[in-house]
């Protein structure tokens, strides 16, 4: 789990938290504020748990910096969960987050011009929600996070269907029968 800035037209910066599974590679967005509390970071932790609902019992560890904002509090929810909290060294990279911030940056947020704190919201949204369901990863074989049936076979039957999101920024391909 990680922070990253977001910033406006109008110069005001944006904070978004974010966590990342790494055996699945899913994401999920906890929320955006302008200024993050180690209370309102509790509150992401608490609702991200309520999200995940059964399947945050299958979650192990939390791995996240020393960064103040991440309050005992904060620890203790994920603990009472049953999940081990690994801080990271100080100033040591999380590949696996700066990835995807940078993904994130590059094929949304870069292209876009950012008006208020729910324009991000709603960008990011449509971002993780490709990043998991559409989008290859190597490590995953080529594979989306949220792996769908196998499409069909290649035959004469078969269409590719095209669907635009965030306003034709990003394209999704997949066959149709």
């Amino acid at each position: 789990m990680d922070f990253f800035h977001v910033d406006t037209v109008f110069l005001r910066r944006l904070y978004a938290l974010f966590f990342i599974e790494h055996g699945t590679r899913r994401v999920h967005l906890a929320g955006i504020t302008a200024h993050p509390t180690g209370e309102w970071v509790t509150q992401q932790a608490r609702n991200l748990l309520m999200n995940l609902e059964d399947h945050a019992g299958g979650l192990k560890f939390l791995i996240r910096d020393r960064d103040a904002k991440f309050t005992d509090a904060f620890d203790a929810v994920l603990t009472a969960a049953g999940i081990r909290i690994i801080k990271t060294p100080v100033r040591a990279p999380r590949a696996i987050a700066e990835r995807w911030i940078a993904s994130a940056q590059r094929e949304c947020l870069d292209r876009m011009l950012i008006t208020g704190e729910r324009h991000p919201q709603l960008i990011l949204t449509e971002c993780v929600d490709h990043y998991n369901v559409h989008r290859p990863h190597r490590a995953l074989q080529q594979h989306p996070p949220a792996e769908h049936p196998h499409p069909p076979t290649p035959g004469a039957n078969v269409r590719v269907l095209r669907r635009d999101r965030l306003e034709g920024l990003i394209h999704e391909y997949s066959q149709v029968a």
